[in-house]
């Protein structure tokens, strides 16, 4: 048995197709800052691209903590940015507007998610 899902759905599918986008963007993300960090540089992307990375996986799987992970490090993206260019709209723009797009597909897929991981967990339990 796959630990991934089986898109049945259109909105199976849609989740399945963010998951992999989430984890293609998060991977060269933690690459990407794991480099910058030996150079010296902020942790704050090693950090945030295995949070992303994990979130797409486990959305992938029909998680719906895959979509809490992935909002909570966007909430974070907001703190460091804020943080690093405080209230400046051009200086925020590029750290928060990708992420921010992507969370709000994350938040309307949660609903589907949790019906998905209620599903399955109802049916393991009648195999049980």
């Amino acid at each position: 048995m796959s630990a991934f899902i089986k898109p049945q759905t259109p909105a199976a599918w849609a989740i399945l197709g963010l998951a992999v986008v989430i984890v293609l963007l998060g991977l060269p993300l933690a690459y990407m800052g794991a480099e910058l960090m030996f150079l010296g540089g902020s942790w704050y992307y090693v950090i945030i691209g295995i949070a992303v990375t994990a979130a797409g996986v486990l959305m992938a799987m029909g998680r719906a903590m895959g979509a809490i992970v992935y909002l909570a490090a966007v909430g974070v993206t907001w703190l460091w940015a804020f943080w690093e260019v405080g209230f400046d709209g051009w200086g925020l723009l590029p750290r928060v507007f990708g992420p921010t797009i992507l969370a709000i597909a994350v938040a309307l897929c949660l609903p589907a998610l949790r019906r998905m991981e209620n599903a399955h967990s109802t049916s393991v339990r009648e195999v049980a």
